[in-house]
């Protein structure tokens, strides 16, 4: 009998938190259609971030939304991403501040799809990533399309390259890279602006040849594409492990990614 009343304790217990949940997504009021500007995020772990999530990442923002886990719309606090237990702080959420200062007539809506660890070849249709057991192209295409219906894409913040700066894979990377760009806005039916940020060069590791093709590729894509901007990681330090930017690193990335969007929509950029 004690057993019992357990189970429907447990049982309630867990209805409750559903539903506490559900009312907490709910009570998150999307504008209208046109007024919700939505920004993918992809790439690999730089994207998904692992900076230290400090105080001032987890402080909500007015108008400035996520797209969490379970695809609900939630205030934007850092980790964005979910992509494997390290996640932390990426350069998404001060870029989406950024924006959304510039126009508080407007909400902002991220989109966080970055898988860490994954090559180039993994934002393929029908791609499995092993590290995240996720598929990156599918999962990314999936969930932007469900964002769709309540908003407008306005942008897509590319960070990825780390797992293709190698002899074997850099120097393909280029034409994967335009292709992929071209997959984006085909399949998602946008023109939106592309914004390819660069790769962290660390004191005491410097480049290989498969990074400086890599970033030959990212430097050139503007060139070779339109409505495309490569955004500049120049002096930006690393978390410890020369491979991840660090917290205040990644927030100044965001900016810059901000700034060359900004550019790019001929807007004027606003301090958030």
């Amino acid at each position: 009998m004690r057993q019992r009343t357990s189970m429907i304790f447990i049982a309630a217990a867990i209805s409750l938190l559903c539903t506490i949940s559900a009312q907490a997504a709910d009570q998150v009021k999307l504008p209208a259609k046109e007024k919700f500007h939505l920004y993918l995020l992809v790439g690999q772990s730089n994207m998904a971030g692992r900076g230290k999530v400090e105080a001032e990442d987890k402080k909500p923002i007015a108008n400035l939304l996520m797209l969490d886990k379970e695809n609900n719309w939630v205030p934007a606090v850092d980790p964005l991403h979910f992509d494997k237990p390290g996640a932390g702080v990426g350069p998404g959420r001060t870029f989406g501040i950024a924006v959304a200062a510039a126009d508080p007539t407007i909400t902002v809506g991220l989109i966080p799809c970055a898988a860490g660890g994954s090559p180039i070849d993994a934002w393929k249709p029908g791609a499995y990533h092993a590290q995240t057991k996720s598929h990156p192209w599918d999962d990314a295409i999936k969930r932007a399309k469900l964002a769709q219906e309540k908003g407008v894409i306005k942008g897509i913040l590319w960070h990825q390259g780390e797992s293709d700066s190698n002899e074997k894979l850099a120097a393909a990377y280029a034409g994967k890279l335009k292709d992929l760009v071209l997959a984006f806005r085909m399949e998602l039916k946008t023109d939106a602006p592309f914004l390819v940020g660069q790769l962290g060069e660390f004191e005491g590791k410097p480049w290989s040849e498969g990074y400086k093709l890599v970033d030959k590729a990212h430097r050139e894509l503007p060139q070779q594409l339109p409505n495309v901007a490569f955004v500049s990681a120049q002096g930006l330090g690393h978390g410890g492990d020369k491979l991840h930017f660090d917290n205040k690193a990644q927030r100044v990335f965001g900016k810059r990614y901000a700034a060359a969007y900004f550019e790019l929509i001929k807007a004027p950029a606003k301090k958030p």
